[in-house]
């Protein structure tokens, strides 16, 4: 595990922080921290003792996506195992997860949001897929997640024609559950803890299988539609 660009944290003694800690490359991701975060989620799965994981950034960035300069990889074949199992790690994960959106969204770090429970930004975020500009396939399940939050016209939007969403929009659609200051998001973030960390993981666990299992399945099907679609243009072969 890469425990120096992803940083694990606490808050109380059930909830765990993880820390995308890479500021200079804008908390890009690569896949050694693809592998670490799905590790993590995983682990957190087993601990009885965890109702709560918090995903958030340092630094200016929550993460630009993507590390496209990571040399880390032996194969095109392992990292697009280390991409799906990170995306299904958000999938699977049956306690609360909760992203805080401390700046700029990008690519799979704005497509995986829709995958969380509960998101909370600062009023400088904006959430960014620019898939088509690049010439990439979306991802992150954002094909089937984005149209039910937000609507298709605005997923398509996003997701054809590189629409940058500011904070007070991803708000007004329902992508994110509330904004702060830059300088007041995590002091709220800790405070609406505060009121839900006492309360029973089963009951967590159950009242979220009850409003998100019937769509599991779903967005694991999605998921491997997505990345099939994503490896073939890569490869320059045909959709």
């Amino acid at each position: 595990m890469d425990l120096d660009n992803i940083v694990i944290e606490s808050f109380g003694s059930n909830v765990k922080i993880v820390r995308i800690n890479k500021p200079k490359k804008k908390n890009a991701l690569d896949f050694i921290m693809y592998k670490t975060i799905s590790r993590i989620l995983e682990d957190a799965t087993r601990d009885d003792a965890i109702n709560i994981v918090v995903l958030t950034g340092t630094g200016d960035f929550f993460s630009s996506g993507n590390d496209l300069t990571a040399r880390n990889v032996s194969s095109d074949s392992d990292f697009y195992s280390a991409l799906n199992d990170f995306i299904k790690s958000f999938i699977v994960f049956p306690k609360i997860l909760i992203a805080m959106v401390n700046g700029p969204a990008i690519g799979i770090a704005a497509t995986t949001l829709a995958l969380c429970d509960l998101v909370y930004a600062s009023e400088n975020s904006y959430f960014y897929t620019p898939f088509t500009k690049l010439g990439f396939m979306a991802e992150g399940c954002s094909t089937y997640t984005f149209s039910r939050i937000m609507g298709e016209r605005k997923a398509l939007d996003m997701l054809l024609f590189n629409y940058k969403m500011s904070a007070k929009e991803a708000l007004q659609c329902g992508f994110v559950n509330d904004i702060f200051k830059q300088e007041d998001l995590q002091q709220n973030v800790w405070n609406k803890l505060r009121d839900v960390t006492n309360l029973r993981c089963e009951i967590l666990i159950a009242n979220k299988k009850l409003i998100r299992g019937h769509i599991r399945d779903k967005l694991l099907e999605i998921n491997e539609i997505e990345l099939t679609a994503l490896r073939k243009i890569m490869n320059n072969s045909k959709l």
